[in-house]
């Protein structure tokens, strides 16, 4: 996988978002920073935990520019009936698309070919259509929504403060770096 760095490919899919059925394109995915999660199926059992935990975070995101938008390769109809009948994925606010062709899981090289679903992948792009950090997990891992956000603002910080790099553990405020020869060996 070599995504970093890459501009998102083109797609077009539907998605479910607050009762409506929406298309989405990579378009949708610039202009701003966007986080891009994958999950293997609706109505199963890792999922909706994962998902629900990314909309407690959201409003966060939001506050950070950040658009969230989760893809599985199920239909936008089957996140709309996944919505309408739990009590976790009802709560989401957030656009879920759906990938039942299997190009967009593809485009971002999570597809799960000889099983038709995508790996737990999650990808942030900057407002340019860069991806900027990508995060796989296995399909039995859950992931924790809440890093994503001193992921983003690190992003956010290198990306308006050309030359300077965040250290590990990194919040924001805390000192950067900047990358130097006088600094090889010394940290």
């Amino acid at each position: 996988m070599a995504l970093i760095g890459k501009q998102v490919e083109p797609f077009k899919a539907q998605a479910y978002r607050n009762g409506d059925f929406i298309e989405v394109s990579e378009e949708d995915l610039k202009g701003h920073w966007s986080v891009v999660c994958f999950y293997p199926a609706d109505f199963t059992f890792v999922c909706p935990t994962e998902l629900e935990d990314l909309q407690k975070e959201y409003p966060k995101l939001q506050d950070l520019g950040v658009e969230v938008f989760s893809v599985s390769t199920d239909t936008h109809y089957t996140h709309k009936a996944w919505h309408d009948h739990s009590e976790a994925i009802g709560k989401i606010t957030y656009t879920m698309i759906g990938d039942p062709s299997h190009q967009i899981s593809r485009n971002f090289d999570v597809l799960v070919e000889e099983e038709g679903r995508a790996d737990r992948g999650t990808f942030i792009i900057d407002p340019d259509g860069v991806v900027q950090a990508v995060e796989i997990n296995a399909e039995g891992i859950g992931r924790d929504a809440s890093t994503l956000i001193d992921k983003i603002k690190a992003a956010q910080y290198v990306r308006n403060n050309p030359g300077e790099v965040c250290p590990a553990k990194w919040k924001e405020g805390e000192e950067t770096l900047k990358p130097s020869l006088d600094l090889v060996g010394k940290i």
